[in-house]
């Protein structure tokens, strides 16, 4: 049995007194008396816990309720549900008990707050599960997703008490879904927070970098925020503006982004530096109009670049965010970005949606997040949804940015940034997107993949004989677009299986012929298909010809074709039973001991135990990852920062495999690097003789572009580790005009 010790139990209570003493909404006598009858239940129900840390349990959910209640402004019920959201969980307490203590509501949120266990199908990750379950309560209420964000927060806050295994499986899972979850949500704090701990547990060395260098440079940043704000706030005085202003650094992952996208170091990331400006609102004068005042004054001081002026005020973001962001040039010839808004505006951008509730009607325009509230329910409406596409398909709209366009009659739709007409479509109704031929877009006839861009007016041309088409999923973004192509699809596909199926049956009955696994054993092979599905839809599209099926079922099953579809038979007989013995299997993969995997080279083996992904293709020298292929059980090594194996750590995180490599000096890997110089006569020819004479290195591919007097060229190369590459780049930054030589990267978060 725990027993606290006398420093922790003050530590409790210190920490209990200051959520009541910081919470701004825990104001009346009653709600205070729940929220500490609340505490006592949960201190009773964790006595006997501690976390990884050591430390008491109930820090947890103390912890949890002074983020929901002092970071994103929830009331007493949230602080309540925070402190009891893993109660019914771990331990004896039902939500029965939650029920009769704390009322029907609080049991509801918890309810979706407790995470579900049971069996799911196998191509279906417990997280995925979980998180499409967790949803199905924002059709209630979406605090419970404000606390699960403010739990996910806690955790990692605490990440670091936890084996290294779980903190990639974690982070990973927290950068693939919960950070777009804050910034859908407008919870901005939260979100940046979220992604630089998540950067910090994936990317540790990476991350401790560029924080060393952002906090080199902090004296010369605050310097430079005095010199640029002193004109500003001079102006605004002047005109009897009460207002705000700081300067604020780029978050640590927005830093590294950006590097990795542009492929710069960090001396190139020249916007570093965002200044904010939050007014109080004057009266008779709206916010909208003070926003364009302001922003008039400070365009008096400093030139603006017009290109990158964003209105955020005469239609919202999504997520209820509303500022006007100016870009201008300073007094030390950079580009600085100036956010205007009101103190209404700032705490919607800084907490989201619970400040969002809060102003509800106050202005009528915030109204972006009850619209994408209600398409995430229309979603979660589809109980045969599986629970990996739904996440997949839910994430599209996290991060997407806006367009505007315009119906015929003059009504605006928000859609998702590369929406393309079929999108629109859907947007409409889902019955004209399942009707669509085509589209005039500003009275111009055009494709249904055709992309729209803000401003577009948008007619739908339809057709009854159309219906939806397997590639039209190529071209659609938008969750309800995907849904109801998936969904017209799969009815089709039962449609053509129950008609193979209905004229197999037939067929062997005219022959007298009982349908048995013999029966799919001959068919299989002989019209080369893997299941008894494929067999039944080729059947019902009438591209299988069962007048010689007599034939077939005579013949004796002798070639290596034959054996092979047997085998894919019985593997997937085998899979059922697999299923069905589903908890010893997780039990033996519990009992499993994860090991460094150490990447060898053998030239001579005709099949390796690894492949490189082509994702990524990551080269010895790496930081890599390793992923169990399910089917083939070979290990998929990917670039520990590229976005698919982040993915697949969130969803399989039980196929996650530690790797690192040996030594290569005979196998050889494809990469790409890229050359950037002044062209002159010869450059060509030097560059191949260093790459291959000097260094040996075998050159797949060259592209070459000059363009007005700049170089620029591409080479896909074999190499046998980053430290060839490295020599290979130094010996071609060596070369006379040649200004950068950088390795090609193509991870994007």
């Amino acid at each position: 049995m725990t027993v606290l010790t006398s420093k922790e139990k003050e530590e409790i209570q210190h920490q209990f007194t200051l959520l009541l003493e910081k919470s701004p909404r825990l104001k009346k006598k009653t709600d205070r008396e729940l929220v500490e009858k609340a505490l006592s239940l949960a201190n009773e129900a964790h006595k006997n816990m501690r976390r990884r840390s050591g430390e008491p349990y109930i820090f947890h959910p103390l912890s949890v309720a002074r983020i929901v209640s002092e970071e994103i402004g929830l009331g007493s019920l949230s602080i309540i549900c925070a402190l009891l959201h893993d109660v019914v969980e771990d331990t004896d307490y039902t939500l029965e008990d939650i029920e009769y203590q704390f009322g029907e509501k609080a049991a509801t949120i918890i309810d979706g707050l407790t995470k579900i266990s049971g069996a799911f199908d196998n191509q279906t990750s417990t997280q995925a599960e979980n998180f499409r379950k967790i949803l199905l309560t924002l059709s209630d209420d979406v605090r419970v997703i404000l606390i699960k964000l403010a739990d996910r927060l806690h955790n990692m806050r605490t990440l670091h008490a936890m084996p290294a295994e779980k903190q990639l499986k974690i982070a990973s899972e927290t950068i693939f879904i919960y950070a777009p979850l804050a910034h859908r949500l407008g919870l901005h704090a939260i979100k940046t927070e979220l992604e630089d701990l998540s950067l910090k547990y994936r990317h540790p060395q990476v991350y401790d970098e560029i924080a060393h260098k952002i906090r080199e440079k902090e004296k010369s940043r605050i310097a430079e925020i005095n010199r640029f704000s002193l004109p500003i706030i001079e102006a605004l005085e002047k005109n009897h503006i009460q207002f705000d202003i700081n300067g604020r650094p780029k978050s640590i992952y927005s830093v590294w982004k950006k590097m990795q996208t542009k492929n710069i170091p960090f001396e190139e990331v020249y916007d570093l530096l965002a200044i904010r400006i939050i007014f109080e609102p004057k009266p008779r004068i709206s916010e909208k109009a003070l926003c364009w005042n302001i922003y008039s004054l400070i365009t008096d001081i400093y030139i603006p670049k017009p290109d990158r002026l964003r209105d955020w005020i005469s239609k919202p973001k999504a997520n209820g965010y509303e500022a006007l962001h100016a870009t201008v040039m300073g007094p030390s010839g950079k580009w600085v970005e100036v956010q205007i808004r009101s103190r209404r505006m700032d705490e919607i951008a800084e907490r989201g949606y619970a400040a969002h509730w809060k102003y509800k009607g106050i202005n009528a325009q915030v109204n972006e997040l009850d619209v994408w509230l209600r398409k995430i329910r229309e979603l979660l409406e589809d109980p045969n949804e599986n629970a990996l596409e739904f996440l997949d398909e839910f994430k599209l709209n996290l991060y997407s940015s806006e367009i505007l366009v315009f119906t015929p009659k003059g009504h605006i739709k928000s859609l998702p940034k590369n929406a393309s007409t079929l999108d629109f479509a859907y947007e409409i109704h889902s019955e004209i997107g399942n009707h669509a031929i085509g589209a005039k877009v500003n009275h111009r006839l055009v494709p249904l993949s055709y992309k729209l861009s803000s401003g577009d007016q948008v007619e739908i041309l339809t057709s009854d004989k159309q219906k939806p088409q397997r590639e039209w999923l190529d071209y659609v973004n938008t969750v309800k677009a995907k849904v109801n192509i998936k969904k017209s699809l799969k009815t089709d596909t039962r449609s053509r299986i129950q008609t193979g199926k209905l004229k197999l049956e037939s067929k062997l009955k005219e022959l007298d012929i009982p349908l048995s696994a013999r029966v799919f054993r001959k068919l299989l092979p002989a019209y080369e298909v893997l299941s008894k599905d494929e067999l039944y839809s080729k059947i019902g599209l009438d591209l299988i010809d069962l007048s010689d099926i007599k034939k077939i079922l005579k013949q004796k099953s002798k070639n290596k074709l034959v054996k092979y579809w047997e085998l894919q038979f019985l593997r997937s007989k085998n899979t059922k039973e697999a299923e069905d013995n589903g908890e010893a299997l997780q039990e033996k993969q519990k009992n499993q001991e994860k090991k460094t995997l150490v990447l060898h080279e053998d030239p001579d083996a005709t099949e390796s135990f690894y492949k490189i992904a082509p994702c990524c293709k990551p080269i010895p020298g790496d930081q890599v990852t390793g992923y169990q292929d399910p089917d083939t059980d070979q290990v998929i090594i990917h670039k520990s920062n590229c976005p698919v194996i982040v993915k697949l750590a969130s969803e399989h995180g039980e196929r996650i495999i530690p790797v690192r490599w040996t030594a290569h000096k005979v196998l050889s890997f494809l990469t790409r690097i890229k050359i950037v110089g002044i062209d002159r006569i010869g450059i060509l020819n030097d560059i191949t003789s260093v790459v291959s004479k000097v260094l040996n290195v075998n050159i797949r591919a060259l592209n070459v572009d000059v363009d007005d007097g700049i170089f620029n060229a591409t080479l896909d190369i074999y190499v046998h580790s980053t430290v060839h590459l490295n020599n290979l780049v130094y010996e071609l930054a060596k070369i006379k005009s040649v200004e950068k030589v950088n390795r090609e990267e193509t991870i994007v978060e």
